[in-house]
């Protein structure tokens, strides 16, 4: 029989499994995945929820009300961090060569209950807020954020209109800051937190006769080939949604969101780092190429500057990225 509901739609998507059956084979890679989207299930059940299916390396689950979405997703984030510092007493746990990170997508909205599946717009958004998640991130829409407390909602950080794959119209989509998980360690897609810095900083972007520079306040930025990105590259190699820098903890996070990857080169540093789905710390300065490393000819790179804030204030508004 169908049924029309008010739900919140949560999909969660382990990665890093790739890697681990790389190197542990395929019989014990499937042990630790199986385990844990088991203890994912556990966690949504935990929280009142219920899990319509699972996904290979993931699952998708609906909940009554988006608080309680919310909180399985801190839960989920913070078993996994959990398995990663202790393991558990079989071997494969305790010794992951590659720690499996997690992305949580929320939405909410009407869906449609049909043979034991779950359908609807909120369930499309929920999906392909995985798209721009970043490792050990939950990414929810505004109505989520809407249907909750407001000492919940201050946990929440706006990433402005994001352009979803398939749909027409942007969706405001916000962040859920993550806790300090297991141990002293904030187990963040940004890494360890560092101390706040006493006194603002800009970071300043160039591509071609593009040139910002954008405080730390006036973040996230979307770098990306959309029209609705912040600081836009047209260029086919680039996607969409590229990469995403944050403020957070005093310093400036690149985050890679694409198929491609994101890549960076500091300065003054021969070596390249690759992020997939990965996120670094950007300091002094260097070049960020999108879609291509930036050692080959003709690479769509964007320069980047970390400045201090006295060095920016002699800059006009246009330079801060915002109309003069």
């Amino acid at each position: 029989m169908t049924q029309v509901y008010e739900r919140t739609v949560l999909f969660a998507d382990l990665r890093g499994s790739t890697s681990m059956y790389e190197t542990l084979g395929n019989a014990d890679a499937t042990t630790v995945v199986t385990r844990s989207v088991a203890m994912l299930a556990r966690v949504v059940a935990a929280h009142g929820g219920k899990v319509v299916k699972t996904l290979g390396d993931g699952l998708m689950a609906v909940f009554e009300d988006s608080s309680s979405s919310v909180a399985a997703a801190d839960d989920m984030h913070d078993s996994l961090a959990r398995i990663g510092a202790l393991g558990e007493t079989a071997a494969e746990l305790i010794a992951q060569p590659v720690p499996l990170m997690l992305q949580v997508g929320l939405a909410h909205g009407e869906v449609v209950e049909m043979s034991g599946d779950v359908f609807g717009d909120a369930v499309n958004v929920a999906a392909r807020l995985l798209d721009h998640a970043g490792d050990n991130e939950t990414l929810a829409t505004q109505s989520v954020v809407e249907g909750i407390e407001d000492w919940e909602r201050s946990r929440f950080r706006s990433l402005d209109r994001m352009q979803l794959r398939g749909r027409v119209e942007p969706v405001h989509v916000h962040l859920l800051e993550a806790v300090r998980r297991f141990g002293d360690t904030a187990a963040t897609a940004f890494g360890d937190m560092a101390p706040t810095s006493t006194e603002p900083e800009g970071i300043r972007l160039v591509w071609l006769d593009r040139n910002r520079i954008y405080a730390g306040t006036s973040l996230p930025v979307v770098l990306g080939r959309s029209p609705q990105a912040t600081y836009i590259i047209d260029d086919n190699r680039v996607s969409r949604s590229h990469a995403r820098i944050d403020w957070h903890g005093g310093t400036f996070q690149l985050t890679d969101l694409s198929y491609n990857g994101t890549y960076v080169r500091f300065d003054n540093d021969p070596e390249i780092i690759s992020l997939r789905r990965g996120s670094c710390t950007l300091h002094g300065s260097g070049v960020i190429g999108l879609g291509t490393p930036p050692s080959e000819p003709i690479s769509p790179c964007v320069r980047f500057e970390v400045m201090k804030f006295a060095d920016t204030q002699r800059q006009t508004p246009f330079e801060f990225g915002l109309k003069p």
